[in-house]
């Protein structure tokens, strides 16, 4: 890991001890950005790019890895969208989270070096993605 990455990701950690909410609206934020961007490439809004679908992909993987870790004991008080499921349902809450990494991990398998060859490739690869998103959203976040 070079050192800039490695003081980068230092910074990131001690934010998020200060503030889990905002670090997990920020690592949300950025799944909302691959969401829209994949989406669009699925429903034929935005011409496909393996290395677009590969970005994506890539960003719903660190996600997953990541996400989980900022939900403390505590941190279901202020702007959150969590739902009190999330704590009162840990595991069934770890149980989704397994779910999008494990989705995410074979999409990243699925990708190659250069991403899914066509938009066919990348639907296969992402949809399962989404569909992990969704299953979560469903019962441990706020609707809109």
């Amino acid at each position: 890991m070079s050192l800039i990455a490695g003081l980068g990701l230092a910074a990131t950690v001690a934010y998020a001890a200060e503030d889990p909410i905002k670090t997990r609206q920020a690592i949300m934020s950025s799944v909302g950005a691959a969401a829209g961007l994949g989406g669009g490439m699925m429903k034929g809004e935005i011409d496909y790019v393996p290395a677009a679908g590969k970005a994506a992909i890539a960003t719903m993987r660190a996600a997953s890895l990541a996400y989980g870790d900022y939900f403390p004991a505590g941190s279901d008080q202020g702007d959150t969208a969590a739902l009190p499921a999330v704590w009162e349902d840990r595991a069934g809450f770890d149980e989704k989270l397994a779910d999008f990494a494990a989705a995410a991990e074979k999409a990243v398998e699925a990708s190659g070096k250069e991403g899914p060859a066509d938009v066919e490739a990348f639907k296969a690869a992402f949809g399962p993605v989404l569909q992990a998103c969704k299953a979560c959203h469903e019962t441990y976040r706020k609707s809109n």
